[in-house]
């Protein structure tokens, strides 16, 4: 049996288990007087991008482990600011989350060495470790699962899940090799270094102005974790929120009712949803649309809460039944026999409940893909009661949403659009509609819905902006610039709109009108997450008008106001490369280098700085 050696520069780890000091750099083999590393768990490359290296371990004193469990330690290699967040939040996360299908760790477990002969500070993690095979492996060796060994699962993780955003936090790497599939047949989620508490400060980060319920939130940049097809486009931008855990939960349960990796099934190229439901023909219709709800491209779109979830799956076994007997040849007799009994329901039952009685039988019909008959009905229903309009309205809304998630986008639409036919108010159609619109490239369209939005809500700023924010995204930076400067004379409140404009001022090269209006702005607000924004604008303008030391000035203010802005040390490395402080520029490259985040800029200013590396 061997032990092995913490420092990560060591040059030969492994040691016999019988000794105190390791054979080749004289470092202690007892780890804060009680940890003894067994075996890595991971590949101990040496790769500047491997932060973590983890162990299992032996933690000898009975003082932190109680009955000897196994037990796992994360050590950071890196002793990087942002990197030390990560794991002290991981620390947190796993003392404050009470789950018995959660690692457990406390205060003591979480603690620092230093290794002989070495300035390098290392942090430590232990926590319990579970026994049994992550769902990676798992679906491995056993191939896909049943549709009702699915539905268990789903309940298990979001009970789990419940529970960690009761706590006020959420995971943002739910995959099935995070997932542990214990002896005893419970699932148990693991690895929470990335887990991120729910405060008001992240939430202000992530929401902005100008969001909509739909899940468009603000431009503010957080730090992104991003594990490629699991991860939703908001987590990619630095935007991450609850629902986006449910995102990477729907997209692991097709890998394991599908018993395929993600990156075999084809994608939709105009809307990117997986094309996953004919490689899962024994999945019911309703379970894969639930799934399919559960990764919508946004975060409105998704279950907004995992009590959500658990109703829906409470009502999930009846929809299954409903929707094989839609599927059956007796039901399909009865549609017409039920037609012919349309007039004696006038007779014995009161108009309002004949009416809501046929929207319902429309309904049904258009589940079973009879749109004729559906149509029949709603007609009906509209001649004896003209308010039903309203109701056959959220109707055609909730089935567009659901095509939406299918990939049926272009018939989405045209349910969007008989929505507003059945009701010419209803703003969540129009909004969707609009968002529908943009995936499919239909500028015209998109400009209509706005129309129509401006005069149901004239006085709406927010409505301008995001327009702009559509133009800002397609590349149209002179119409993103107009509806921006519409909405900044709307309302005093546009600060961001204030701060995208003078974004694109930079982009466009009027850096002077860029610092104006950051200036402007700065003087209209005290959040100190918008006026980092602004600082960085300005450093950014500064910068590119060479003016140096202002560009410094306004960069380190926008790092003291939030230290989460990656791209603020990318521009900082620049200018302190400029003014010979080299020492400060290897910190800043190495923050813009190392850490997560997929902002089109900072991947710019990355690519920068690694061409001006290899010059040199």
């Amino acid at each position: 049996m061997s032990c092995y050696c913490i420092n990560p520069f060591c040059d030969n780890r492994q040691n016999p288990n019988d000794i105190e000091n390791c054979l080749s750099c004289g470092t202690s083999l007892l780890i804060n007087d009680r940890i003894r590393l067994v075996e890595p768990l991971r590949e101990l490359a040496d790769n500047p991008f491997n932060y973590f290296e983890v162990f299992e371990v032996n933690d000898v004193s009975t003082q932190w482990n109680l009955g000897y469990k196994r037990r796992v330690m994360k050590v950071l290699k890196w002793d990087t600011p942002n990197l030390v967040k990560l794991i002290e939040h991981e620390s947190l996360a796993l003392q404050l989350i009470q789950h018995s299908n959660i690692p457990k760790s406390t205060e003591d477990d979480f603690f620092t060495f230093v290794p002989k002969n070495s300035r390098l500070t290392l942090h430590c993690l232990v926590m319990d470790k579970f026994e049994g095979e992550n769902l990676e492996q798992w679906i491995e060796s056993n191939g896909r699962i049943s549709q009702s060994l699915a539905l268990k699962w789903l309940r298990q993780l979001v009970e789990i899940l419940d529970t960690v955003h009761r706590s006020d936090f959420f995971h943002r790497d739910i995959k099935p090799s995070n997932i542990v599939l214990q002896p005893n047949g419970q699932l148990a989620l693991i690895d929470f270094g990335t887990a991120r508490r729910l405060t008001n400060t992240y939430l202000a980060k992530v929401s902005g102005s100008g969001g909509t319920n739909k899940g468009r939130g603000g431009r503010y940049e957080v730090t992104s974790v991003v594990t490629p097809h699991y991860t939703p486009l908001e987590q990619i931008n630095g935007q991450a929120v609850p629902q986006s855990d449910f995102y990477a939960l729907g997209r692991t349960f097709v890998e394991l009712v599908t018993g395929l990796k993600l990156m075999e099934l084809p994608i939709d190229n105009k809307t990117g949803n997986l094309i996953w439901r004919n490689k899962a023909t024994h999945i019911d219709k309703p379970v894969a649309s639930f799934i399919d709800e559960l990764m919508a491209q946004l975060p409105g779109q998704r279950p907004q809460t995992t009590r959500v979830i658990l109703q829906r799956l409470e009502k999930l076994p009846q929809q299954i039944k409903n929707y094989r007997l839609a599927n059956s040849k007796i039901f399909k007799f009865s549609k017409y026999t039920l037609i012919g009994l349309l007039s004696i329901l006038g007779i014995f039952l009161s108009i309002p409940l004949a009416a809501n009685y046929l929207v319902a039988q429309g309904e049904r019909a258009e589940a079973a893909n009879d749109s004729q008959s559906a149509q029949y009905f709603f007609d009906s229903a509209i001649k004896l009661n003209p308010s039903a309009k309203l109701a056959i309205s959220k109707y055609y809304l909730d089935k567009a949403s659901q095509l939406m998630l299918t990939g049926d986008i272009k018939v989405a639409k045209n349910n969007y659009e008989f929505s507003i036919k059945y009701n010419n108010q209803n703003i969540d159609a129009y909004n969707l509609l609009g968002i529908t619109c943009q995936q499919l490239s239909d500028s015209e369209c998109v400009k209509n819905v706005y129309r129509r939005l401006f005069q149901l809500h004239p006085n709406d700023w927010k409505l301008y902006y995001n327009l702009g924010h559509y133009y800002d995204e397609q590349g149209d930076y002179g119409l993103a610039k107009q509806e921006y400067n519409i909405a900044i004379k709307m309302s005093d409140n546009a600060i961001i709109a204030i701060n995208n404009l003078s974004r694109l001022n930079i982009k466009t090269g009027d850096y002077n009108a860029a610092i104006s209006l950051a200036k402007s702005a700065l003087q209209r607000t005290k959040d100190p997450v918008i006026q980092a924004a602004l600082y960085k604008n300005l450093g950014w303008a500064s910068l590119a008008k060479n003016e140096i030391s202002n560009a410094e000035k306004y960069l380190e203010k926008a790092i003291s106001l939030d230290g989460q802005r990656i791209d603020t040390y990318c521009l900082l490395s620049k200018v302190q490369e400029a003014l010979g402080k080299i020492e400060d520029a290897r910190i800043s490259v190495e923050v813009c280098l190392l850490a997560r985040y997929t902002d089109s800029d900072i991947f710019i200013w990355r690519q920068e700085l690694l061409d001006r590396i290899l010059e040199k």
